[in-house]
């Protein structure tokens, strides 16, 4: 966790407070109640798409007379500043500072200490690795002594038996000894730089994340020690619901998991905080866009082109180095799809343990509870695309704010793929203020498409007509054990000039002619009981004259 230290500076008239020697220094501090030290620490966060609030809570002894609270993230939105204090303390005017971050000493990266301690880890392991291997040569040395010439001038007695036994002896538990000290020593060198390497890269990005900081000093008059709260926005952190849908085709219920992924690289970790979750956005515009004056008028008469030479395309500028930044910062947020979510009121979520997410873009994933809804399910099939029946489920809209978000889906416990819940966007063919969840192909219902039957000829009194009859028929056969509700679709044919003519007939009646709001797109819907079949058949007759080239889209 990263803490902002608090400086807490009291204006003292003592006409000996400049007098202090370095020596003094000591005595000076603990006498002054003006170079009095204390940190603050995050007590609070609220998430919203994109954005936080975050609140901080500081003490402030009694007689103090100035507050700052440095190394704040540089993405503080200033207009969003609040200061609440106890009624102890009687709260003044404050001033904002940005600034460079290698210019505070105090905001240097707690990683660094541990980096440090790693590195000298290493250099010892490596400085005792380098005795080993002079240990190792002198070795050798002796073992080469030892086998050296037996003639050669100078040399000493021939050693006994024993003593050569007993110097190999010592020469190989030595060697060994060695051999396996120096491969501990690799191995252990290996795990260090192995831990060194993501606290260099956490730091290197920590650092470019908060080349700068801001600092916050509030005027303030304590009566007694009391309690100081400073709140402010960030942009950046946010948060994306998932969910889980599990079927239970029996109950035909749907049991929703509502889950949350919490990601933040705000420049300051969230540690040990008391986190809500809100699907309001204060970022958003709180006003509607108004409606354009509508005006009509003649159009001049167009002005004739002067004649130019053709010129060479150029290059678009290149962007400034402060775009270049700010996309820089743009692309390292988190992204959350949840910019859709248009509700007249926000619904919070209190986790009620505290949580720690740090600044680093790792995301959190936090339950939110879950709801039991009841479903209306439906097997529906297209025939024409695909000879396949699909199992839907249309669930009405939970009390509150559903924010959308993917969903991984469930049937009768088994996971059958991933999907997305979204109340705020009609789902297809579901009723208003509902949405529709497919999970996964029913095998148990077996459907054939037979083939198109497509027939051309000319009509008229001269025949200047053209004449096509298509038919297409289907059979839909429902192998389980109990009855289905069955809904069949099939697109006809519309047309969209008056010379073109369509007549169609069903067997039997379709239910919807314009399902989903879309002309053309047929829906039967019916019960079929256990084991029955089903025929459907659309026949279609499409005239247009013969000078007329048929533009077919399907």
């Amino acid at each position: 966790m990263i803490h902002s230290p608090l400086a807490l500076h009291l204006r003292s008239p003592h006409p000996l407070r400049p007098l202090c020697l370095v020596g003094m220094a000591l005595l000076c501090n603990a006498a002054s109640p003006a170079l009095a030290q204390d940190t603050s620490r995050i007590a609070r966060v609220t998430v919203y798409p994109g954005s936080a609030t975050v609140e901080r809570v500081a003490k402030v002894p009694a007689g103090a007379r100035s507050l700052t609270l440095a190394c704040l993230p540089a993405s503080l939105d200033a207009q969003s500043l609040q200061i609440n204090a106890d009624p102890a303390v009687r709260v003044g005017e404050f001033n904002v500072l940005t600034e460079d971050r290698d210019v505070v000493a105090a905001c240097a990266s707690p990683l660094d200490g541990r980096i440090r301690e790693l590195e000298d880890q290493i250099a010892g392991v490596k400085a005792e690795a380098s005795a080993l291997q002079l240990v190792d040569g002198y070795l050798r040395s002796v073992a080469n002594t030892s086998t050296s010439d037996e003639t050669a001038p100078g040399r000493a007695a021939i050693p006994t038996s024993a003593q050569i036994a007993a110097t190999a002896d010592v020469l190989r538990k030595s060697g060994q000894d060695s051999f396996t000290r120096s491969h501990q020593l690799q191995r252990k060198q290996e795990a260090l730089q192995l831990a060194l390497k993501p606290l260099v890269a956490e730091r290197d990005r920590v650092a470019s994340q908060r080349a700068r900081v801001v600092s916050v000093t509030i005027n303030l008059a304590t009566e007694r020690e009391a309690e100081l709260r400073l709140s402010y926005q960030v942009r950046g952190p946010g948060w994306q619901p998932t969910y889980r849908a599990t079927l239970d085709a029996t109950k035909s219920t749907v049991l929703i998991e509502r889950q949350a992924l919490v990601a933040q690289n705000s420049g300051e970790d969230w540690g040990n905080v008391q986190l809500t979750l809100s699907t309001g956005q204060p970022g958003r515009a709180t006003q509607g866009r108004l409606p354009r004056e509508w005006t009509l008028d003649v159009a001049p008469p167009p002005r004739p082109m002067p004649a130019t030479a053709p010129m060479m395309a150029m290059a678009p500028p290149a962007p400034s180095p402060a775009a270049l930044a700010r996309n820089a910062v743009e692309e390292d947020k988190p992204s959350f799809d949840v910019s859709a979510i248009d509700k007249g009121f926000a619904t919070e979520f209190a986790v009620p343990q505290r949580i720690t997410v740090p600044s680093s873009g790792q995301r959190v994933t936090l339950a939110l509870g879950n709801h039991t809804a009841p479903a209306t399910l439906i097997t529906r099939t297209a025939p024409a695309v695909e000879e396949a029946a699909y199992l839907v489920a249309h669930m009405a809209q939970p009390p509150g704010v559903w924010p959308a978000g993917p969903a991984g889906l469930y049937r009768d416990g088994a996971f059958v793929g991933n999907g997305r819940i979204d109340f705020g966007t009609p789902s297809a063919g579901a009723p208003v203020g509902s949405t529709s969840l497919s999970f996964g192909r029913d095998e148990l219902v077996t459907v054939r498409a037979e083939p198109v039957q497509d027939l051309t000829g000319s009509t008229g009194f001269t025949g200047s007509r053209t004449e096509r009859k298509t038919r297409r028929a289907y059979s839909v056969e429902n192998r389980h054990k109990t009855g289905i509700t069955l809904q069949v679709l099939h697109a006809a044919p519309v047309s969209r000039n008056e010379k073109i003519e369509v007549e169609s007939r069903y067997q039997p009646q379709p239910t919807d002619t314009a399902w989903n709001r879309t002309p053309g797109t047929v829906a039967w819907q019916q019960a079929l009981a256990a084991g029955a079949t089903a025929p459907f058949s659309a026949e279609h007759t499409i005239r247009f004259p013969k000078d007329v080239e048929l533009q077919e889209r399907q």
